[in-house]
């Protein structure tokens, strides 16, 4: 355990919920924690009782990534564990796989209807349209991702070839979405059986992530927003390449200021924890100190590729390199933005960056 993951409090110490089977964390909410097929191998779900009109039921809050072996234990959570109710309705926190994955199958299966934030519903359902040119894609992924990172000094032909050829990565592990969904919108509240859920927006790691906090009993559900033990990766993709997305989720951590530091933060991935101030702090502190590793690196002039190795000092396999360029490339861009760093394009038709 890291000093950092010391300050914070553990209610359930090392206990965690076999794949598939649910255990209870708060009064009316079960933690799900299915596997993902990532060096970040998990993925924390949510099961809420539910109201509605009436109906009593489950809320499902996130749902894993769309292969048979998550169907599989979902498939056993609904017949053995819902205690004879029905999934009422699927909230997801944002649009990356992990989290919006078997949301259109769940719905779809129980005809219930799916919540998220418009931006983040609208991106998903983009991306889940497959491109046979491979240049409209998801996340860090096909050709049009290729070329943005060869820009950013990504150019071993190896790296090269494998990213182009997983055009449609991200549709391979999103099911198709509901054509109508709910919208959540930051500041506004979500009854879930019998209490107020106020969505919290935040941005920089998805277009529009939404975390719930509910006061009566001080649990927030942070999503990727606030992660106990990784600081979440917060990237420049190539549909937006002069993406500034490192400020918008530093910012976005003031809007937790007024929660209880004895708050249950239950998060997407890791362990449920309080210390919610120790860890805002400690997440500010991480990005200072990158920003600084940054700023130093550029002396002599680097790109978003020479970066890596400096702020990520372990291997890397395929999926890890393309978000670490993205995040390398997230911190050139603020200090670049903030008039720190100054921006050239080579001949080559290579970005390099060169401290002022």
């Amino acid at each position: 355990m890291s000093e950092n993951e010391k300050k914070l409090t553990y209610p359930w110490g090392d206990t965690l919920p076999e794949s598939g089977h649910l255990m209870n964390v708060a009064d009316g909410i079960q933690w799900l924690r299915m596997p993902l097929p990532f060096a970040l191998d998990h993925v924390n779900l949510w099961m809420l009782r539910d109201e509605i009109e009436g109906q009593a039921g489950w809320t499902i809050i996130d749902t894993g990534v769309a292969r048979d072996e998550l169907k599989g234990y979902w498939e056993r959570i609904f017949a053995e564990e819902l205690q004879g109710l029905p999934i009422l309705r699927v909230i997801v926190t944002h649009m990356h796989p992990d989290h919006v994955g078997l949301a259109g199958w769940i719905c779809d299966k129980w005809q219930v209807p799916l919540y998220m934030t418009m931006t983040d519903y609208i991106v998903a359902r983009y991306w889940t349209q497959p491109d046979p040119s491979g240049e409209n894609t998801g996340g860090p992924n096909g050709k049009a991702a290729a070329d943005h990172f060869a820009s950013h000094g990504l150019t071993d032909p190896e790296s090269q070839e494998k990213i182009a050829q997983r055009a449609n990565y991200y549709p391979g592990l999103v099911s198709p979405l509901p054509r109508r969904f709910n919208r959540l919108v930051h500041g506004e509240c979500v009854r879930i059986g019998g209490r107020e859920w106020r969505i919290i927006v935040g941005y920089g790691h998805a277009p529009e992530h939404a975390s719930l906090y509910c006061d009566d009993i001080q649990v927030l559900i942070s999503g990727d927003m606030v992660l106990p033990r990784i600081s979440t990766n917060i990237s420049v993709f190539d549909s937006e390449p002069e993406a500034n997305p490192l400020p918008l989720f530093l910012n976005s951590l003031a809007a937790y200021h007024d929660l209880p530091d004895d708050t249950l933060v239950l998060p997407s991935h890791g362990r449920p924890f309080k210390g919610l101030h120790e860890r805002i702090g400690q997440l500010l502190s991480h990005h200072s100190d990158r920003l600084d590793d940054t700023y130093s690196a550029c002396v002599n002039g680097l790109t978003a590729a020479d970066l890596v190795p400096v702020l990520f000092k372990r291997k890397l396999d395929l999926h890890q390199l393309s978000f670490a360029m993205g995040e390398a490339l997230a911190h050139l861009h603020a200090l670049w933005y903030d008039g720190k760093l100054r921006r050239e394009r080579g001949t080559d038709g290579v970005f390099r960056f060169y401290a002022i």
